[in-house]
């Protein structure tokens, strides 16, 4: 076994691994409906307090990459319905989502009426965003790793998992580092109400390039 190791290293197409890593960064990190969501989640609640909608959004969007690796993606976007509903539910959250940040209070305000995104409406963002399946389904096949097949799908796997918790918490920092601003009501107002627009904006953009 340990003869084998040097040769499995050097079946690495290093050259592709930055094209696929540039690729997850184009692609996978530009706004979209989730990671907007994590900057407002960010600005409006805080790091801690977004925490496990992070980890619900990582989760989810990690379960369309397993689905994109093995094939399923294909199948799936394939049923005009099967899209609908995942449309359908990705905006249904957004929307009511987008609401809640829209009128959150300034932070200065009592905490116990500002409830956060749960970790569940995360994984339900992550599974249903449009905009996953296509960008994670762009990247996977914009470069080979290795030549085997399975080599392949593994190290893509694992690459592009760590891409998908680097830019989401990236996002929700980003949206954190807001929070100073977010202390006066009026500026609290303008942002909150700024972020929930571009999150429905990303999400039609998002939906309709899926139709």
């Amino acid at each position: 076994m340990a003869l084998t190791e040097p040769s499995l290293v050097a079946a690495v197409h290093w050259g592709q691994a930055g094209t696929l890593l540039l690729g997850a960064v184009a692609i996978m990190g530009s706004p979209g409906p989730a990671t907007i969501s994590l900057t407002a989640a960010g600005s409006a609640y805080g790091v801690r307090r977004s925490a496990r909608y992070l980890t619900g959004i990582i989760a989810g969007t990690t379960a369309v990459l397993a689905a994109v690796a093995t094939g399923v993606t294909v199948t799936l976007l394939a049923v005009p319905a099967l899209r609908a509903v995942l449309a359908a539910a990705s905006v249904a959250y957004i929307l009511w989502l987008a609401y809640h940040i829209a009128t959150a209070p300034p932070i200065t305000a009592p905490t116990a009426t500002r409830q956060p995104p749960s970790l569940a409406g995360g994984a339900l963002l992550g599974v249903a965003n449009p905009k996953a399946w296509i960008a994670i389904a762009a990247v996977f096949a914009s470069a080979h790793l290795t030549a085997g097949a399975a080599t392949d799908a593994a190290a893509k796997i694992a690459t592009l998992t760590f891409m998908i918790i680097l830019i989401n918490a990236a996002w929700l920092m980003a949206g954190a580092s807001l929070a100073p601003l977010l202390r006066d009501r009026r500026w609290s107002r303008v942002i909150n109400v700024t972020l929930a627009a571009a999150l429905v904006g990303a999400t039609a953009l998002a939906v309709a390039h899926q139709v």
